[in-house]
């Protein structure tokens, strides 16, 4: 005869609890397989979102070999990330497509301009950075450039430099840059202006200083100087404000805007942003939603590659300047390069 299997008592209630923690362990350990999986779903679609975001141009097949050598540098074997010298154009433009950048005080809907124009230098080792911002009021020659839908622009003399990208978009802005400075631009970033002040957002707004009263009847921003904590619209405002400080000039816009990067640098240094997940994401959102590069940068592991690669880069170690510029003789509203000093300008950057 069996018996039954029982614990001390002998009426089998240890069984019987044994039983259900058993069931207990299964249930939980069913859960967290499905929180896992769950988890690496949501992981993977964040991903896929984020990377789906970018939008690229292939400049360098657009463009072809007609173009400035690329710096020769050694790399090092031993290092994980990249290290060498690189040039980036960084284009702020003033695109109206989409309903937000409408309402943020976007350019034409026929097209957009370079509102922004900034040549990043990353010195070799890239613990330290010249950031060269070009007047978009310069008149430049402008080369001959192929159009998104064929065939080409025609070169145009004496022409404002934001008109490049108006003209063939970022395949021509680049050529331009190329053409008026001689130095290889590596990558292409954009940015709209729905994209900017959603970044600014992210990182919970930014700190910036400003030396005189604002009052701006274009961007809408009024501020007394001094120090404030600025949001992502009232940001962007700042980057586009021109009238009522200075001469009234793009130069005036360019020495705000320089300082915005410095701010936005020591506001990115200040957070921790591996330590929260949820605002990294916010941030990566923000930064990939209004970005277009070329495709050397067009996914979300490449960019987080060259953001690696700057880890020992900060504001302290970044310099700002504007490419030396004169009024033009033709037209007092307009400038033009400032030579020697804006070739030696170029050339200490190659």
């Amino acid at each position: 005869m069996f018996l039954p299997v029982t614990g001390l008592d002998g009426n089998g209630t240890e069984g019987r609890e044994a039983g259900r923690r058993s069931r207990a362990l299964r249930i939980a350990g069913l859960a967290l397989a499905g929180a896992l999986v769950l988890g690496l779903g949501a992981a993977g679609w964040a991903y896929w979102h984020l990377d789906s975001n970018i939008t690229s141009v292939d400049i360098d097949n657009a463009l072809g070999d007609n173009r400035p050598p690329r710096p020769v540098s050694t790399p090092s074997p031993s290092a994980a990330l990249p290290s060498g010298a690189l040039n980036i154009l960084v284009l702020g433009s003033d695109s109206r497509s989409g309903r937000e950048n409408q309402r943020l005080g976007g350019g034409d809907s026929a097209g957009a301009r370079s509102d922004t124009t900034m040549v990043v230098h990353l010195d070799a080792g890239r613990t330290s950075a010249t950031v060269v911002s070009i007047p978009r009021d310069t008149l430049v020659t402008r080369p001959s450039c192929p159009r998104p839908s064929g065939g080409s622009t025609a070169v145009a003399y004496n022409s404002m430099f934001n008109n490049a990208y108006a003209v063939g978009g970022p395949v021509c802005a680049v050529k331009t840059v190329e053409s008026i400075t001689d130095v290889r631009m590596d990558h292409y970033i954009e940015i709209d202006f729905s994209g900017f002040a959603k970044l600014v957002d992210a990182l919970g707004g930014v700190t910036v200083t400003t030396d005189e009263d604002i009052a701006d009847e274009d961007s809408h921003l009024r501020l007394k100087a001094g120090t404030h904590h600025l949001d992502g619209t009232r940001a962007l405002a700042l980057a586009r404000t021109r009238h009522g400080i200075g001469d009234g000039s793009d130069l005036g816009r360019i020495g705000l805007q320089q300082k915005l990067v410095k701010a936005l640098l020591d506001q990115i240094a200040s957070q921790d942003l591996l330590t929260d997940p949820a605002k990294l994401y916010r941030v990566a959102d923000a930064v990939t939603a209004g970005l277009t590069t070329d495709t050397g940068l067009d996914s979300l592991s490449e960019l987080t590659r060259l953001g690696q690669s700057l880890e020992g880069l900060s504001a302290s170690g970044v310099r700002t300047v504007t490419m030396p510029v004169v009024r033009a003789p033709s037209d007092p509203n307009r400038v033009v390069a400032d030579e020697p000093e804006a070739r030696e300008l170029w050339e200490s950057l190659r």
